[in-house]
């Protein structure tokens, strides 16, 4: 290691005694001063048990980062800080170049770091009252200081000693190298929780690649975003202490007016997986106890939906990144060994490659260096969207097939349930026709009861009288005609007397007149003779 890293790295040991960190009382709301790292000043609700405890973590005399610790689990439940302001110079740049680019260069500027300030015990036991609550040490003391100074050490926080030895590393939630002043206060156990180191790293790239290139510019200067990064035990443990997380989860809320979103990311610990984007509604479920990250789910009713497109673009440019490093990992021990040789080197090897002969080689060998990363990265694009193309026709048949699937076995099942609804419905049919017979033969016989009863109550002399009828109507008939002959005949005999004696009577008055005017006229004509 040079002598500048040296230097850096002896100066962040040299800061490490001005840690400063608060355990919030279960009596107080919220996290006290640290309440300005959540959104509208409430922390997420529904994650605090008996288990947790609340810290409030400075550095320096200022707050820095608040982080809810599991005692049970031993690793942080979350951390919730503020998003830093884009770091000067081309730290876009470093995120901008090829996917091998970003992890060489964590690798050699942040990790190497990490890994000697483990060597020097440089990480601090914070909350020494969480294990000892009648120290009167400072809550933030170097491990080694404080073994003989604290009553049950590591009772329920997790140890430098708990990661000696192990496959595990500590890994940050909140990454001092998000940091553009370098906060010390992230060196903390009650921040870390154990990390492979190729997920620890690949975790670190996928944090800065979204803070610097999705997040960040599409929520203003950053000021207004809220960041929350968390875990989710698993069932193993380091030495039966320590928890392993089962995944590890990100969530963002930008709470600027008229233009803000929220947004989640989960990323699980299986070396073969990427960080995946969820919706904060769908990472809340995801999560023990269904908690409410953001008050009000970070005000979702205003929230921009173009900027959540913009930032899913970039995820998506994120993740194809992550998904082409880990396939050259795999397929080609050439890719990283480029990758080793493309990151910066250290100051040892930049002198060892001074020479002459290493300038003359290096001059010579740099043009088909150059040709050959040129086809090398020509090849892997071609390739790159061939198997996108091949992924999509695949995609769009199987979609074709699950549609045809799908359609099928919604016909089939409505046409079996229509069978099954009338083979059902026939007993009940049945029972319906052989009660509306039986009810009109219940009928009939009403009706042959009413008339047998009817007929009964008659009187037999009646029914004499009706039996005889025809024989007395038969024999009547002749006596009626008879009778009826004889009305008749005396009818017309009536009519012709009548009208005989009525013309009988004018006769007689006709002549009486006529007599009496010839026998005066006889007498004038008489006269006058």
């Amino acid at each position: 290691m040079g002598t500048a890293r040296w230097f850096a790295l002896g100066s962040l040991l040299a800061l490490a005694r001005l840690l400063e960190g608060r355990l919030v009382g279960e009596e107080e709301a919220g996290f006290g001063e640290c309440d300005k790292f959540f959104y509208a000043g409430t922390p997420p609700a529904g994650l605090a048990t008996d288990s947790h405890v609340k810290i409030c973590q400075r550095a320096e005399g200022a707050e820095r980062f608040a982080t809810l610790y599991s005692t049970r689990d031993r690793i942080p439940v979350y951390s919730a800080f503020r998003a830093p302001r884009p770091a000067p110079g081309g730290a876009e740049q470093r995120w901008l170049v090829e996917p091998q680019y970003p992890y060489a260069y964590l690798q050699e500027s942040v990790f190497i770091c990490h890994c000697r300030a483990r060597e020097m015990h440089s990480w601090t036991a914070l909350g020494l009252e969480i294990d000892d609550p009648n120290s009167n040490l400072e809550e933030a003391i170097n491990e080694a200081e404080a073994i003989t100074s604290v009553n049950s050490l590591g009772s329920k926080q997790a140890l430098n000693t708990d990661y000696l030895d192990s496959d595990y590393q500590r890994g940050q939630l909140y990454p001092f190298s998000l940091s553009s002043d370098l906060q010390v206060a992230t060196f903390t156990l009650t921040n870390s929780a154990p990390m492979t180191q190729s997920f620890q790293e690949r975790w670190y790239v996928n944090l800065h690649s979204l803070m610097d290139r999705a997040l960040t510019p599409q929520c203003g200067s950053g000021e207004d975003l809220y960041i929350l990064t968390g875990t989710v035990p698993s069932d193993y443990r380091v030495k039966d202490k320590v928890a392993v997380p089962e995944f590890v989860w990100l969530a963002a809320c930008c709470a600027v007016p008229g233009g803000g979103w929220a947004m989640g990311f989960v990323k699980h610990t299986r070396d073969s997986d990427i960080i995946e984007d969820v919706m904060v509604k769908d990472l809340q479920k995801l999560l023990p106890f269904n908690p409410q990250l953001f008050q009000n789910n970070c005000g979702e009713t205003e929230q921009d939906t173009e900027k959540m497109k913009k930032i899913l673009e970039v995820v998506n440019q994120v993740q194809d990144e992550e998904r082409m490093v880990q396939s050259q990992k795999t397929s080609s021990p050439l890719s990283s060994t480029r990758s080793k040789r493309s990151a910066p080197l250290p100051p040892e090897a930049s002198e060892g490659s001074s020479t002459f002969l290493g300038k003359l080689m290096g001059f010579i060998a740099t043009p088909f260096t150059k040709l050959f990363q040129l086809i090398y990265y020509l090849v892997v694009a071609i390739l790159k969207n061939i198997v996108y193309l091949l992924w999509c026709v695949t995609k769009q048949v199987i979609n074709g097939i699950e549609s045809c699937l799908y359609r099928l076995g919604s016909a089939t099942i409505s046409y079996f349930m229509a069978i099954g609804e009338e083979l059902v419905s026939i007993p009940w049919k049945v029972l319906k026709v052989v009660a509306k017979v039986i009810r009109a033969i219940l009928r009939i016989l009403c009706c042959l009861l009413k008339a047998i009863c009817r007929v009964l109550s008659i009187p037999v002399r009646v029914l004499v009288d009706v039996a005889t009828f025809p024989v007395y109507t038969m024999g009547a008939i002749p006596i009626v005609c008879k009778d009826i002959a004889l009305g008749l005949g005396g009818t017309v005999s009536l009519l012709f007397d009548t009208a005989f004696g009525t013309l009988g009577g004018l006769f007689q008055v006709v002549f009486s007149v006529c007599k009496r005017i010839g026998y005066k006229v006889t007498f004038d004509n008489s006269g006058e003779l």
